[in-house]
């Protein structure tokens, strides 16, 4: 992927976890939604992988293949279906997470990145229940910020699944 100087170009990739099967939600659906965002820096140092990434390490430098990736913030939180929660990252990012309806083993969301008080990235998506959506970009320090959001309906964090990523590209 290139990133040209002046231009902001994030790529979007939604991991779900194929090992464990949704529950199908006879009763009312769960309103309550746990979100996990980690901030990954990755940049060309040859300083190698954080350990605290654990099973991200092959995904990241699959996708990226960024020499180094270390874990410079952890937040989680949880929020009620309908209700925003919001997260400060580094460099002076604000996302705002709203999980909008669940829906069986799916989690629709509105996701908004922020620069301070401007709007870097807006977009609506499904994740599965217990996935993972990954961000990569923007430009951070000598590298880029990559952005791991998780939701979750049972208060676990979203596994780093074996399944094969999906990218789309958002200018």
């Amino acid at each position: 992927m290139t990133l040209r100087p002046g231009r902001l170009t994030f790529l979007i990739i939604a991991i779900t976890t194929f090992g464990t099967q949704g529950l199908p939600y006879a009763q009312a659906a769960p309103k309550q939604v746990y979100v996990y965002v980690d901030s990954v820096m990755a940049a060309d140092t040859n300083e190698g992988t954080d350990p605290r990434l654990g099973g991200m390490d092959k995904k990241l430098r699959g996708l990226f293949g960024f020499s180094t990736y270390s874990l410079i913030g952890h937040n989680e939180g949880q929020t009620d279906c309908g209700k925003m929660i919001a997260f400060t990252l580094p460099g002076g990012k604000i996302l705002h997470v709203q999980p909008r309806a669940i829906d069986a083993d799916m989690i629709a969301m509105e996701i908004v990145l922020f620069d301070g008080t401007r709007p870097m990235m807006t977009t609506d998506l499904k994740l599965k229940n217990n996935g993972t959506l990954i961000v990569g970009g923007p430009r951070y320090e000598q590298g880029m910020m990559i952005i791991s959001i998780g939701a979750s309906t049972s208060g676990t964090p979203p596994m780093q699944a074996q399944s094969s990523p999906a990218e789309a590209t958002t200018r």
